[in-house]
């Protein structure tokens, strides 16, 4: 109910699509909400997938309402859209992590620059929603955050090799914190990389990659958005 307030009081424009003076629902129109609502995971994997890409399912395809959401939660500080945009998460985790299992969730960090320029960190803040949306559902599940990231080169002045190397080189274990997510998850847990989007899946190979070394077990990874689909298989 605040949310709607806020949204009849302080109106803007509809972080799907941009429409203007229009009712909102936690900053969408009905719509974007219609067409998030609409959205199915599905098992996806970039082409080629990366050495140790782990098994991945996405909200949808990176694009649309749900392309304007996260780039408005993101970069534009809209972050009460962390609420329903961890609800869509959750349904790709329930995707790979079975009910009768507890479920680790751990999201990718943040760069402290990017910390600082979005007031946070956005994976943490949806991993947190969509473990509460799993735990109304029935998960037994909860939010780990074994690692930390260090700045890295720009993406886009590397090959496939490179982006390998430097999301792997920029990630390190919180040493204080590993000691009992990895007996949980060696014991009891099903555990589950959270990202937001999915592109060369370097970045998720990399994770799972540095909690593999920490003995950490990975079952798979959840994101909202896949930009590349050609390896998809929607609905498996």
């Amino acid at each position: 109910m605040l949310a709607e307030l806020a949204d009849l009081v302080l109106p803007g424009a509809c972080a799907g699509c941009g429409t203007e003076r229009v009712r909102l629902t936690y900053g969408t129109c009905a719509v974007c909400v219609a067409e998030l609502e609409s959205l199915r995971a599905f098992w996806t994997a970039p082409t080629p997938p990366p050495p140790g890409f782990p098994r991945c399912a996405a909200v949808g395809p990176y694009g649309g309402a749900l392309r304007g959401a996260l780039l408005s939660y993101k970069e534009r500080g809209r972050h009460r859209l962390a609420r329903p945009l961890g609800t869509l998460l959750a349904g790709a985790v329930a995707t790979v992590a079975p009910r009768d299992r507890p479920v680790l969730l751990i999201p990718v960090p943040s760069t402290a620059v990017a910390r600082r320029e979005r007031y946070g960190d956005h994976m943490a803040r949806l991993a947190a929603h969509a473990v509460r949306r799993l735990r109304a559902a029935g998960w037994t599940a909860s939010v780990g955050q074994p690692l930390r990231a260090l700045p890295r080169p720009d993406s886009t002045t590397l090959d496939a090799a490179g982006r390998a190397a430097a999301a792997v080189n920029s990630l390190r274990i919180a040493g204080g914190r590993i000691g009992v997510l990895r007996r949980a998850a060696r014991m009891r847990g099903t555990l589950v990389i959270a990202d937001d989007i999915v592109t060369t899946g370097a970045t998720l190979a990399a994770v799972c990659r540095r909690l593999e070394e920490a003995d950490m077990q990975v079952t798979g990874a959840a994101v909202l958005a896949a930009t590349r689909l050609r390896g998809n298989s929607p609905g498996i």
